[in-house]
């Protein structure tokens, strides 16, 4: 029996669970997109406005699912729109399968219309780039690609001429999805009794837990609190054990605490479970602390902190044999006194939480959401001021979902994030945060929202500029420049797109808002939340960073004979003492 190559696509995806597919049609991937209507019952084509908000959702999709994101462009123009979106998927390693357009087969290295070389052009952002050159093997090399894209966690990249999936085929091609199993490296034994020995002798042990270890929360947190040890988590780990947990400090660099800050600068003993924080100035100085690090990636151990103890395996695995022997070490003196400065950092972020302002405070505004949004919320916060916020006072937990652009740091992938969330978790509230800078970058696919009908919630963090770039010019001692955006009314264009629009001035209005976008159920919301300038100062600010200050405020005097508006200065004597 034949079929179309395009079927047997199709089939592939279907076999390894794949449920959207993110794009835009057009000439060079038309057949693969035929074979995607045939089959419009068992997976669902996501039309987007833009490729670049194909490939980030298909990102997000991956980061919240676990499986294979997967998006389509055609060739040309469409094609180097994905690269930004791909490249986050990359920087945050996950999987993702992109299939790109190209010309039919006899026009090819002719110089045709929008013939670009996309191998060599997305060689970088893929762990697997091939050229289809035979419609017989269509599906075995689809099966390749994404058995390599989940193996790797990253980015396979297929080029398809567009004649190619119309060629009818006889071959029966069985995928190996049904047999794909991940394995784990074994944990030895010797490696497992120093780390015992490690743990227990530590007085001041802190744990630094990351992405890799979001499959495991609950034998993680079984770990913290038996051995009493104070925990962080970096920022794409939000959630894995609840932000409120009494052994939590929060995230640590620029985005997080003072108490995890000074915890990182005591500890004896780093536990680096699942993660390859890159910020090393937050992590122990050299020499301070004896390190055990715990990742599936062996190039990961020992690049950022010099370790006594590298294991090669899945977090979940160790912590687990960890977990069987029993609590290691009694004595909790570390974690009270990291405790009681979590608790004093509590209260100053209450005042916070707390404002009552026109324009509305940002801090506010998300305390607002933190405090109403549902067990199962899934966060989709965009690149900028939102992270910050979103960090401090967004208490995640384990039953949330909460995606971020982590390493790539692109502005603009809140929304894409919230239509993958939407689309992946409909039953679930889907609750996006971008400041007025990131949203506009991706602002007409609200629309897509639109189409389909999802009840996301999107907010528009509205200060007319582009507020964590003042902050990081002027901490590097620079005046500001060009950072001011026109305003827009957001709630207007939400409206004229087909979903809802609020406006709100003030905190008061924006709990309004916030209420009645709870009870949308086929519209987007939108809520334009216009908000005051304040600073996300650092949890700690350094000695560079006050230097830095410092040599803006003596330029701004320069320039402009005032002194410069600056943060409150309580607020930055607590950070900085």
């Amino acid at each position: 029996m034949s079929t179309k190559a395009a079927d047997q696509l199709v089939s592939v995806l279907m076999n390894w669970k794949v449920k959207h597919v993110f794009g835009l049609p057009g000439d060079s991937i038309d057949t693969t997109v035929d074979a995607l209507r045939r089959n419009q019952e068992k997976i669902k084509f996501v039309q987007v406005r833009h490729e670049e908000v194909a490939a980030l959702s298909a990102a997000a999709n991956a980061k919240l699912t676990g499986g294979v994101g997967v998006c389509l462009a055609i060739g040309g123009p469409g094609a180097i729109h994905l690269l930004n979106g791909l490249y986050d998927a990359k920087m945050d390693h996950v999987p993702v399968l992109a299939l790109l357009g190209q010309v039919t087969t006899k026009d090819i290295n002719e110089g045709y219309f929008q013939e670009v070389n996309t191998p060599k052009l997305f060689d970088d952002v893929a762990v697997f780039n091939k050229t289809i050159s035979a419609s017989d093997n269509l599906g075995k090399v689809v099966d390749s690609a994404i058995r390599a894209a989940m193996t790797k966690k990253g980015v396979a990249v297929l080029t398809i001429p567009d004649d190619l999936p119309d060629h009818k085929v006889t071959n029966e091609y069985k995928d190996s999805a049904a047999a794909f199993k991940l394995s784990t490296p074994q944990v030895d034994d010797e490696q497992l009794a120093e780390a015992i020995s490690m743990v227990q002798q530590a007085q001041k042990p802190l744990a630094l837990i990351g992405k890799g270890g979001e499959h495991a929360g609950a034998e993680l947190q079984k770990f913290v609190e038996t051995n009493n040890i104070p925990f962080i988590l970096t920022m794409p780990a939000k959630g894995t054990i609840a932000d409120d947990h009494a052994n939590s400090l929060g995230n640590v660099g620029k985005l997080g605490t003072k108490p995890a800050y000074e915890a990182m600068k005591s500890t004896d003993l780093l536990l680096m479970i699942g993660t390859n924080y890159p910020y090393t100035p937050y992590l122990p100085d050299a020499g301070q602390a004896k390190c055990i690090q715990i990742d599936t990636c062996p190039e990961n151990l020992g690049s950022r902190y010099a370790v006594d103890l590298a294991i090669d395996g899945d977090a979940g695995a160790v912590v687990s044999q960890l977990n069987a022997k029993g609590a290691l070490r009694s004595d909790d003196r570390f974690l009270k006194a990291c405790q009681k400065d979590m608790d004093i950092w509590n209260k100053w972020m209450s005042e916070k939480r707390s404002l009552n302002t026109t324009p509305a405070s940002p801090e506010a505004v998300f305390a607002s959401i933190d405090e109403t949004a549902p067990k199962d919320a899934v966060y989709s916060i965009d690149v900028g001021t939102s992270t910050s916020w979103g960090a401090r006072f967004l208490h995640v937990q384990p039953t949330q979902k909460y995606s971020i652009s982590a390493w790539l740091g692109t502005m603009g992938c809140g929304l894409p994030s919230a239509i993958a969330g939407a689309e992946s978790y409909p039953e679930r509230k889907n609750i996006s945060v971008s400041g007025d800078g990131a949203f506009a970058m991706v602002m007409q696919d609200f629309v897509t929202a639109v189409k389909y009908k999802l009840p996301i919630i999107q907010v528009v963090i509205n200060n007319q500029k582009l507020a964590f770039i003042e902050y990081e010019q002027q901490s590097a001692g620079q005046l500001n420049y060009e950072i001011d955006l026109e305003d827009m009314d957001y709630a207007k264009f939400a409206e004229a797109a087909g979903g809802v629009g609020y406006t709100a001035r003030s905190n008061a209005e924006f709990k309004d808002a916030l209420e009645k976008a709870y009870k949308e159920t086929d519209k987007p919301v939108l809520i334009n939340v216009y908000v005051k300038d304040n600073a996300p100062l650092p949890g700690k600010i350094v000695g560079e960073e006050a230097m830095g200050y410092t040599k803006y405020g003596t330029h701004y005097l320069e320039n402009y004979w005032k002194i410069p508006s600056m943060p409150p200065l309580k607020d930055i004597m607590r950070q900085f003492f």
